[in-house]
């Protein structure tokens, strides 16, 4: 699905009114009804909720009057903040914000700084926090007694300590944040969880401050998809799962593992077997026919022992039990590579010199599609034109920041601060796909699509983790093949990131303690979700 500039949004919402016939006072509704159902969701186990819902004078504060009121009826206490003066609200927020002061719901407003400190306590206590302050619509820094009350919030959304809220939630997106990825000129509100409306905004996406977004929900509230498409001008794509109902993830009843390809994986090393043996597992999680694993002698046994499912391939070894130079020697490429669908390379192989030489010849010889990971990536370090040398047309090189400004000789604090751009350039230098790991990962080809993805959380700053990722990639590659090969990247991205999510759902509220492994072994829960939300969902 595209990301939308605000300008984009305001048609799509305009078109669904002006074609679909759906008025916008239902769009709000329909918008704030998701926002208090995702409240709902968080408390609906706790007791003694306090929800405070801090509303500014425009539409989002709109949906926050409607949050409240649903929230009320759900027998949730709500105290609501007005940011302004009752007689500043007009349009559809006007019928909102009467809808729930009529009744004889109480409004505090908030004006002036002084306003702010006297009701700050019990905002600073309650157990949810509701910013519908500032919209998509917003126009420079925000100042005043908003931008006070963001600083202040953010200091208890940064504490790691107790008193705190429990969850600090933003409507349509954080205050303060751009939505079309311009540069931050005053404070953003930092969200634990936002809810936004229909598409993300390209500003939750790609803008250095993205991570102010937390945990990024999109909701539908009743705008067709094809407005999005048709509206949406830019190339930045999310990644949902709308963006897979053309690939063929169903399996038929008459299936066998010819049809699902063969991965090659070139990994280990003395010590370092377990992160083959990880994207071994990630490999066959996600629904590879056949894995192969080609290691160095000394850590074959223990490949074979984890997996009886692995098929391993033993390669000669140096003094330091990595991968040597001569297994390229006599053919022996031709004779590895035979009948396998996707060569992936890097997990666990080390950077002996040897090794390294063999990583960039096996890289420029091999016919197959090309998979680069860790020390794969690491072989090309200061080297990168060499990713331009090569015999296969597809190649796909997975860095994460570090690894990235390796490649291209610039600090790592640049491709932070310009992912998509860097990911970008990099993608058409090399005539590679990129995939640049990180927080919102982002996808991008060599034609100048770009995809970001927002599964995944914490739990995924694990060792092992980039190395069950490179085996999902060359399972998906090997099902799917490469004719839309930046879609199907972006769908092995995705089931890592979901399977993650999955287990987090299990109730876990630390995240700390995830392991690679069990990610992998998630793998088909994710992808079975996935079917269901395009069968019922998308």
């Amino acid at each position: 699905m595209k990301a939308l500039t605000a300008a984009e949004m305001r048609e799509v919402d305009r078109l669904t009114t002006d074609r679909h016939g759906i008025p916008s006072l239902q769009l709000m509704e329909n918008a704030g009804t998701k926002v208090a159902d995702a409240i709902w969701r968080f408390v609906a186990a706790r007791d003694n909720v306090r929800v405070c819902v801090l509303c500014g004078k425009g539409n989002n504060g709109g949906d926050g009057f409607v949050a409240a009121r649903h929230l009320k009826g759900a027998n949730v206490r709500s105290r609501v903040l007005l940011f302004g003066r009752p007689g500043d609200v007009q349009g559809d927020a006007l019928t909102n914000f009467s809808r729930w002061r009529d009744p004889g719901n109480p409004i505090e407003e908030v004006v002036t700084e002084a306003d702010w400190e006297r009701v700050w306590p019990e905002v600073a206590t309650a157990t949810v926090i509701v910013d519908a302050l500032m919209g998509t619509g917003l126009r420079g820094a925000v100042t005043g007694v908003v931008a006070r009350a963001i600083t202040d919030i953010n200091r208890l959304s940064r504490n790691v300590t107790s008193p705190r809220p429990a969850l600090i939630l933003s409507v349509d997106t954080p205050s303060g944040l751009p939505s079309d990825g311009d540069a931050v000129a005053g404070p953003v509100l930092s969200a634990h969880h936002t809810v936004t409306f229909t598409v993300p905004k390209v500003g939750q996406l790609i803008s250095p401050s993205a991570t102010a977004c937390g945990v990024l929900e999109v909701v539908r509230i009743g705008s067709p998809p094809e407005l999005v498409e048709e509206v949406g001008k830019g190339v930045v794509r999310w990644v949902g799962p709308d963006e897979f109902v053309t690939l063929p993830l169903s399996r038929a009843v008459d299936a066998h593992k010819g049809r699902f390809g063969h991965v090659l994986l070139v990994a280990g090393s003395a010590g370092k077997a377990g992160a083959a043996a990880l994207s071994g597992l990630g490999a066959l999680r996600t629904g590879a026919g056949l894995v192969t694993i080609a290691t160095p002698v000394t850590a074959q046994n223990p490949l074979a022992a984890a997996h009886a499912e692995y098929m391993t391939e033993g390669l000669e070894a140096t003094a330091d039990g990595t991968i040597s130079n001569d297994n390229l020697k006599n053919g022996s490429l031709a004779r590895i590579t035979a009948g396998k669908t996707v060569l992936a390379v890097g997990p666990g192989l080390g950077t002996h010199p040897e090794t390294q030489a063999f990583i960039t010849r096996m890289t420029a010889e091999s016919a197959l599609p090309v998979i680069l990971d860790a020390d794969g990536l690491n072989a090309f370090s200061g080297q990168a034109a060499l990713l331009n040398r090569r015999k296969t047309e597809f190649l796909a090189i997975t860095p994460h920041p570090g690894e990235m400004s390796r490649l291209i000789g610039r600090d790592s604090s640049v491709v932070q601060d310009n992912r998509i751009g860097i990911a970008l350039e990099s993608a058409k230098n090399w005539n590679a796909h990129v995939i640049l790991k990180g927080f919102h990962t982002i996808i991008a080809s060599p034609d100048g699509r770009v995809f970001v993805n927002t599964s995944g959380n914490a739990g995924l700053a694990k060792g092992g983790s980039g190395d069950v990722l490179t085996g999902i990639l060359a399972a998906v590659t090997a099902q799917f093949g490469t004719n839309d090969w930046i879609r199907v990247l972006a769908l092995g991205v995705y089931l890592h990131g979901l399977a993650a999510d999955l287990l987090a759902a299990e109730g876990e509220d630390d995240v700390s303690g995830m392991l690679a492994s069990e990610v992998a072994r998630s793998v088909p829960r994710a992808r079975e979700w996935l079917l269901r939300e395009i069968r019922f969902g998308a």
